[in-house]
């Protein structure tokens, strides 16, 4: 490619490379600013989750007609949630720290994967039918996420 076809490029994207430095300078600052979890800290929210996600899991599974065998509280550094084909739930402790919300999106994300093992539009016209504003809501977690899954 010429160096006049790759500036050409530049200035076109030239808005989206600008906002896109902008987000991550501030998810870098927002990490900074954050204090380390301690290990009192993780017990609390795997505490808590324990307390918080049955209840939802068993409240939405019934409204979308699936089932699930065990729920697991972990520690993640990435993942928020997981269902496993034999339908096991995996939630981050770290959720907790969200908004009940974003939480109940989580679960609802992983109870859809009981009837679509995959992210299709079947998936998410699933998702939507049961939270029509899920796009926000997943939306809110990934601008926020990463200043959560601060350890």
């Amino acid at each position: 490619m010429s160096e006049r076809e790759i500036n050409r490029f530049i200035g076109e994207k030239a808005d989206w490379i600008e906002k896109s430095l902008k987000k991550m300078k501030e998810r870098a600052q927002n990490e900074s600013k954050s204090t380390p979890l301690s290990e009192q800290d993780i017990k609390l929210l795997v505490t808590k989750a324990k307390r918080i996600l049955p209840p939802k899991v068993e409240r939405y599974s019934k409204i979308l007609g699936v089932s699930y065998n065990r729920i697991t509280i972990r520690m993640q550094k990435s993942r928020w949630g997981s269902c496993s084909a034999q339908g096991n739930l995996n939630f981050n402790c770290l959720l907790m720290r969200a908004p009940d919300e974003i939480i109940d999106y989580v679960v609802v994300h992983e109870l859809c994967h009981r009837k679509e093992m995959n992210h299709s539009d079947r998936f998410w016209a699933l998702v939507e039918s049961i939270l029509p504003d899920y796009k926000e809501r997943r939306k809110w977690l990934k601008d926020h996420g990463s200043e959560l899954m601060v350890k």
